[in-house]
C-alpha cells in the first residue's frame, strides 16, 4: 500500500486538510473557513473535524502523522503557535501535543511558507536543488529557505521573514508596525492599495470598471493589465520593480540556485518577469544575475504538500 500522511494548513481564512501520498499526491481533500476570531479551542475543533473527514475518504489509508503549517511565529521545534496574528488568542498554543492526544497520531509543525518551501522543493519547483528561495507574495510576504539541502530554522524557526526586511525609506506603514518594509510595498495588499488610489484620483477608469462597487483588488489589477490598460500594466510594473529589488536582496543573501515565486500575486510572474529580471540585472552583483525566478508548480496544495513531507 502507498505510504500516506494527513496534513493541516492553517489559514486566517481557510482551514484545509487533506490526504498526501509519498509521491505527493492529494489522495482526498476537504476544506472549511477557519473560525479565526472563535479561539484557538474552536479551530482545533474544525481541525479534527476535517481530519476525520479525510480519513472517511479513504478509509483503507494508513497514514503515518500528520504535518501541519500555520502561520507564524511558531516553534517548530516545541510544536508552539507562539502568536499568530491572525488568530484571536493564539498565544504559546501547544498545538502539537493538543493535536497528538485528539488523533493519536504523530504531529509536526512547521511555519505556513516554510511548509509551502518544501512541498515545492521535494515535490515542485525547486525539485533537483540544494539551495532555494521560496517567496509567497499574497496578502503578506513570507518565504521558506533551503540551504545546502536542509530548511533553514533560525532561532525559534523565526527566519525567514522576508516581508519585513527594509527596501524603501518610504513611508509606508506595514502591519508589523514599520515603515518601508518589503511587505509593504510589494504585497498583494500594497497592489491593491496603489490601485485603489489610482481609482479614485480618476486615472484607471477601466480599472474602476472592472472592480464596479468592490474595493480594488490585485485580481481587479490582474484582469485589466490581462486586456491591456494601461494604468492596471503600469501598477504591474511598479509592483515587479519592488519584487525585483526585495529579491535582489535575497539572491546576495542565500545565493540560491532557483528563486521560487507563488501566491496570489506570484501567479501574476509571466506578467512582471520582463520587469524583475531587468530589476535584478540592474541591481544584482554580477555572479548572481544568472539566476532564474520561476513560478510555483504546486499552486494552493503546496503548502499541504509540503506539512505532509515533514511526516513521510
Amino acid at each position: 500500500m502507498t505510504k500516506t500522511a494527513l496534513a493541516i494548513d492553517l489559514g486566517g481564512t481557510e482551514l484545509r486538510a487533506a490526504l498526501v501520498t509519498e509521491r505527493g499526491d492529494i489522495a482526498a481533500f476537504a476544506a472549511t473557513r477557519t473560525d479565526a476570531r472563535g479561539g484557538p479551542e474552536a479551530v482545533i475543533e474544525q481541525m479534527v473535524g476535517l481530519v476525520e473527514k479525510v480519513r472517511g475518504e479513504a478509509p483503507d489509508a494508513r497514514p503515518v502523522g500528520l504535518g501541519v503549517g500555520a502561520p507564524g511565529p511558531l516553534d517548530p521545534e516545541a510544536g508552539i503557535v507562539v502568536d499568530a496574528p491572525t488568530l484571536t488568542g493564539w498565544k504559546n498554543v501547544p498545538l502539537v501535543a493538543i493535536l497528538g492526544r485528539r488523533l493519536g497520531l504523530p504531529v509536526r509543525l512547521e511555519n505556513d511558507a516554510n511548509a509551502a518551501a518544501l512541498g515545492e522543493w521535494r515535490f515542485g519547483a525547486g525539485q533537483g536543488t540544494q539551495s532555494m528561495v521560496f517567496v509567497t507574495v499574497s496578502t503578506g510576504i513570507g518565504a521558506g529557505v533551503i540551504v545546502d539541502g536542509r530548511l533553514l530554522h533560525g532561532r525559534r524557526g523565526l527566519a525567514g521573514e522576508i516581508g519585513h526586511m527594509a527596501i524603501s525609506d518610504r513611508p509606508e506603514r506595514c502591519a508589523c508596525g514599520s515603515t518601508g518594509c518589503f511587505e509593504a510595498l510589494a504585497s498583494g495588499t500594497a497592489l491593491a492599495r496603489e490601485a485603489a488610489k489610482l481609482v479614485a484620483s480618476g486615472a484607471a477608469p477601466g480599472l474602476a470598471r472592472i472592480a464596479g462597487a468592490d474595493p480594488v483588488t490585485g485580481r481587479h489589477v490582474a484582469e485589466a493589465a490581462r486586456a491591456g490598460d494601461a494604468p492596471a500594466l503600469a501598477l504591474l510594473n511598479e509592483e515587479a520593480r519592488w519584487l525585483g529589488i526585495g529579491l535582489t536582496n535575497l539572491l546576495h543573501l542565500y545565493s540560491p540556485e532557483r528563486l521560487i515565486l507563488g501566491g496570489g500575486v506570484g501567479s501574476l510572474l509571466p506578467l512582471m518577469r520582463a520587469e524583475i529580471e531587468r530589476t535584478i540585472r540592474q541591481r544584482a552583483m554580477l555572479a548572481f544575475r544568472d539566476i532564474p525566478v520561476v513560478g510555483a508548480k504546486l499552486g494552493s496544495h503546496a503548502g499541504l504538500v509540503g506539512a505532509a513531507s515533514l511526516v513521510l
